[in-house]
């Protein structure tokens, strides 16, 4: 490899001179070894460190793969050794099976599907009242298969089979000290939840919602509903009176847990407040938590406070229940505007368990943390995913985009730790890491959002270069459907694997499969839905799909991704009118509904990447009524207040455009994929 750089160049990129000189001397003894992926794991683990100026680090990333060949996959940034693979979850396992590489044991678990499943419910320990009959029964086809047949089972259990002396969740308020719960401690007081509500009058089957941050009382509030044989309903903690309303009256909720207010730095953000206004007479009956030491708010009638409903009685039998038996009901945005409303089953959880097992690696004692909230299907995943693993879960109560967060993470010892895109562009801009130890993090994880590959190598490097297991998948499959794993070289902002159990077709707009298109599932897997309160499943996820190429039933996802070559693939957006904002899926419709202002005959919303890729931008275009000629100036702060007021103040809109009519097909609908296109072509994603 003749390539070698200058002290000079080093000095040019933020070093001092002898740093430089030294630096730049063990530099070319490593680029004159060879291989690039080989050159590079001794400069990032060797050379490289997270207090050496990022410029530096990118340079040199640069200079390493500068003839790297991009049919053979992207750079990569991190690879095992393979002693290291041997190490992982994945590794023993496919020891265990005498498959010899990942791609046979991936072939393996898609071919032999219920092989595959019976035994990773083996390997992460589900409880079961009464053992399964068979693993699936496929007689009403793969659209709508019976997962564990004759079993009985109540999936909170399998969150308590660990030591009780071991610790279940690490907290920590903004300001506040680090604290920690045992797994007793949560068994226990997540049973004094179950016997507060048959006190209350609740009974198996009936569903409750949860309209609060993710603290260790919302983890012991949803266990305790669960464990009770009822159903948790998520809103998010960021919705509007009227999104709160929608869902509470879809899954016919009977009761609601939340807080008086939530702590967000100096401010006292109300929760309460907006159920109220959500309620009507003989709606949902509120328990509510104080957000601030007392509980600050004058209840209804019928409403409760945390000290009076909580049972005193610690001691409580899980209510056995059928795999087929709901436990949760979340929520995902449709191209209609309305809420898919997607039940989560017994079974759902051993997606989220089974994938944390495999693709994060997660194993006993490990602490994990992913920010997000039950509202959201990364809150019950990380429950599951950590606690039935035997890891401990860190929660964070404040904004994780800050230092405090940062500090939070190198305080908790954090192994595994998820994040949205939008973080790691809000920790690089801040310098939020520097001068912190993140050396405990064995891997990242990404969701939510389309990464920028820039903001990913800078954030492996923070942790003396570590991989980022991008993860993608839906509320609809419990878990991901493409993402990464430990036993393989990780680039930054790509994928290279299908999630183990699971295989997909990319179907171009011919219908045909190739290198790039829309994402199709091949059914069945534990995790994917079989039903939606309130839309046909088939015809959302299985009417007019295509055959895959050997005659297979597809399942539409509606994801747009690109195969790189060498077995990775890139995230290119959604096919359908969805987006991704700040993490959340939402859909056009919704927002365009909700930024109906005065003067305009329409409006269509519509999310573009930034340059270099990366979470989507809001961009809203509007047509003015006749006669009249709004500034796109003067509508932004406008349509950004009715999204805060009617929706959710975490979408943010980066640019209006006033347009004289939107495109539109023959049949009358808006082509907003010809309004992105003209977006980029404009200049305006810049």
């Amino acid at each position: 490899m003749a390539k070698e750089i200058a002290p000079e160049r080093l000095v040019e990129l933020g070093l001092q001179g002898s740093a430089a000189e030294e630096m730049a001397r063990r530099l070319n003894s490593a680029l004159a070894s060879g291989e690039a992926a080989e050159c590079w794991r001794t400069v990032s683990k060797e050379i490289l460190s997270p207090d050496v100026p990022f410029e530096v680090h990118l340079a040199l990333y640069e200079t390493v793969f500068s003839d790297w060949d991009e049919s053979a996959g992207p750079r990569p940034a991190w690879s095992p050794t393979d002693d290291y693979v041997r190490s992982t979850n994945i590794g023993a396992l496919m020891d265990e099976l005498g498959i010899g590489t990942y791609a046979d044991l991936h072939a393996w678990s898609t071919a032999k599907r219920e092989e595959f499943w019976d035994l990773m419910i083996r390997k992460v320990g589900i409880r079961f009242h009464k053992p399964y009959e068979s693993v699936a029964d496929l007689s009403g086809g793969v659209e709508s298969p019976e997962w564990l047949p004759g079993a009985e089972l109540n999936i909170a259990e399998s969150c308590f089979a660990g030591d009780e002396d071991a610790t279940a969740i690490l907290y920590q308020a903004e300001g506040g000290e680090l604290s920690s719960m045992t797994c007793g401690e949560l068994d226990r007081l997540s049973n004094r939840v179950a016997n507060g509500l048959v006190r209350a009058g609740f009974a198996p089957g009936d569903a409750l919602a949860c309209y609060m941050p993710m603290t260790a009382e919302s983890v012991e509030i949803y266990l305790g509903i669960v464990k009770a044989g009822c159903v948790v309903v998520s809103v998010a903690d960021s919705f509007a009176p009227a999104e709160v309303a929608k869902r509470l009256e879809i899954s016919g909720a009977k009761g609601i847990f939340t807080q008086d207010v939530m702590l967000r730095g100096s401010k006292r953000l109300p929760l309460y407040e907006k159920v109220v206004a959500a309620g009507a007479p003989g709606g949902p009956r509120a328990v509510v938590l104080p957000g601030a030491g007392a509980l600050d708010a004058e209840l209804r009638d019928g409403d409760m406070s945390w000290s009076d409903f909580l049972s005193d009685d610690e001691s409580f039998a899980a209510v056995s229940r059928d795999p087929h038996d709901h436990t949760n009901i979340l929520f995902s945005s449709g191209t209609t505007g309305e809420p898919k409303a997607i039940p989560w089953t017994h079974t759902t959880p051993m997606k989220c368990a089974v994938d944390g097992w495999l693709h994060q690696d997660i194993r006993p004692g490990d602490v994990v943390s992913w920010p997000s909230n039950l509202g959201w299907m990364m809150g019950p995943w990380l429950i599951y995913a950590s606690l039935v693993n035997r890891a401990s879960m860190a929660l964070y109560y404040g904004s994780p985009s800050g230092r405090e967060f940062a500090e939070f993470v190198q305080d908790a010892n954090v192994n595994m730790l998820g994040l949205v895109p939008s973080m790691v562009k809000a920790w690089r801009a801040n310098n939020d890491t520097d001068g912190l130890d993140w050396s405990a993090i064995r891997c990242f994880s990404s969701t939510g959002e389309c990464s920028n590959a820039e903001d990913y190598l800078w954030l492996m490097s923070r942790a003396g270069y570590k991989p980022v297991i991008e993860y993608c998948g839906g509320t609809e499959i419990g878990g991901g459907y493409i993402t990464g794993t430990m036993v393989q070289a990780a680039s930054p902002a790509t994928f290279s694997t299908p999630s183990l159990g699971l295989d997909l077709y990319l179907i171009d707009e011919a219908g045909e499969a190739g290198d790039a298109g829309e994402v199709y599932l091949v059914p069945p897997s534990i995790g994917l839905s079989t039903e939606l309160l309130n839309r046909d499943h088939r015809e959302v996820y299985f009417d007019r799909a295509p055959a895959g190429p050997k005659g297979e039933v597809l399942r539409r996802h509606g994801d747009q991704i690109e195969s790189l070559g060498g077995g990775f693939f890139r995230a290119q957006g959604r096919a359908d009118d969805t987006m991704n904002l700040s993490g959340i899926k939402v859909s056009s419709a919704e927002i365009e509904r909700a930024v109906t202002v005065e003067g305009l005959t329409e409006t269509a919303a519509i999310a573009v990447p930034p340059p270099g890729g990366g979470p989507g931008r809001l961009v809203i275009y509007a047509v003015p009524e006749p006669g009249t000629e709004p500034e796109a100036e003067e509508l932004k702060p406008r349509m950004q207040g009715e999204i805060k007021r009617r929706l959710n103040p975490l979408f943010r809109v980066h640019d209006v455009v006033v347009i004289d009519a939107l495109p539109r097909t023959a049949s009358n609908k808006v082509m907003r994929r010809t309004l992105r296109s003209e977006y980029g072509e404009s200049g305006g994603g810049q």
